[in-house]
């Protein structure tokens, strides 16, 4: 049967264009006109610091976009001014108390050192509620878990409990080699160890639970990829699967450290395991930590390098779907909560969908141009 030009028109536009990634061994591989060096964001925030309530300052209104783009003011206006107002304090505020910082309201430099850190993509306050420290009801509260830190995603999205071998499976256009996929089973494999959850690749892209691929620019999932540097990856909360990498960063197999650092000190860079384990993280229905070295935990800082679940992982994941039998670590004896289900179509460009953003220099230079 013939099928009308229009509609495979649409079709094919509807399926998102994997892209040629670029992929290095380690850092010594990559060319030298390909590293950047690390730009010193710092520079661009010597006229914010010690800003406070009250005052005006040129690039305020800045900050304030990137404290709506992270959930932190409420506001579908984009017209924001410079004044240090009410509600850039109020934001500043709870933002200081999601990160372990002094709830001072000013733009002291512990702030501006963490606001320029890498970190995940999705918003921390969600419809006004914040995920992380402060939306957290006291500890020995009746709707308190016992551990204190981990997060879920709205309505606690999980896979079914008929769906316990998760399948997975790699864009076929990428070509990805095997040295490359060895990076993903490996992720995949932290958090197998700790639940009933097992993940197999297939060579099945379209009827994969998980569907992985490298893209380029707008691949018509609503958050398109902004080239080195910007957005490094999105996944969506389950049953949704889709978990998705831009191809034209430097990603990195390796990420041993080399010499004096880590390849993180590099700017254009990206150790591709540690966004992995963070973003399959999300795909299990994971939100965010204040716990700042478990994997969940929204920034990570320079010179580091992530990839070991850390208890507040651990207890996070178990809560939604239990305990490996042969995993002997804490709380071995969880179940699952009694919690239904979700169905799960991917809400594209919506909350639901989880990108891991590299805040410093270009990405910030964006919000501050200051």
């Amino acid at each position: 049967m013939r099928i009308p030009l229009f509609i495979a028109i649409l079709f094919v536009l509807s399926v998102p264009f994997p892209s040629s990634a670029h992929f290095f061994p380690n850092i010594s591989s990559i060319p030298p006109n390909l590293l950047k060096p690390n730009a010193t964001a710092w520079d661009a925030f010597n006229k914010l610091l010690g800003c406070h309530s009250g005052q005006t300052v040129d690039g305020l209104a800045k900050i304030k976009k990137y404290f709506h783009y992270f959930g932190y003011i409420n506001n579908s206006s984009s017209n924001f001014t410079d004044d240090f107002d009410d509600t850039l304090e109020s934001a500043l505020k709870t933002y200081q108390l999601n990160f372990n910082l002094n709830t001072t309201g000013v733009l002291d430099a512990s702030t501006i050192q963490h606001l320029i850190k890498p970190r995940c993509g999705n918003a921390d306050v969600v419809n006004g509620t914040s995920t992380m420290n402060s939306g957290k009801p006291p500890a020995g509260s009746p709707t308190m878990h016992t551990v204190a830190h981990y997060s879920f995603f709205p309505g606690r999205p999980r896979w079914p409990a008929n769906k316990r071998d998760l399948t997975y499976a790699f864009a076929p256009q990428n070509g990805l080699t095997d040295d490359i996929k060895i990076v993903f089973t490996h992720a995949f494999d932290r958090w197998s160890e700790v639940t009933p959850l097992t993940f197999t690749e297939i060579a099945s892209y379209q009827s994969a639970d998980i569907k992985i691929g490298f893209f380029s620019g707008d691949h018509n999932d609503g958050e398109p990829f902004d080239g080195p540097m910007g957005t490094l990856a999105h996944a969506f909360s389950p049953p949704a699967g889709h978990f998705h990498l831009d191809g034209e960063e430097n990603w990195v197999i390796d990420g041993a450290p080399i010499v004096d650092g880590n390849f993180f000190s590099i700017l254009s860079a990206v150790d591709l395991e540690s966004v992995a384990v963070h973003e399959i993280g999300h795909l299990l229905g994971l939100g965010h930590s204040s716990v700042e070295d478990a994997i969940m935990y929204p920034t990570l800082g320079a010179g580091t390098r992530r990839v070991e679940l850390r208890n507040d992982d651990i207890l996070g994941v178990q809560e939604l779907y239990g305990s490996n039998p042969n995993y002997t670590g804490p709380n071995p004896n969880l179940t699952p909560s009694q919690e239904s289900d979700t169905n799960g179509a991917p809400k594209f460009g919506l909350s639901w969908v989880h990108g891991f953003l590299l805040v410093v220099g270009l990405f910030f230079a964006a919000f501050i141009e200051i």
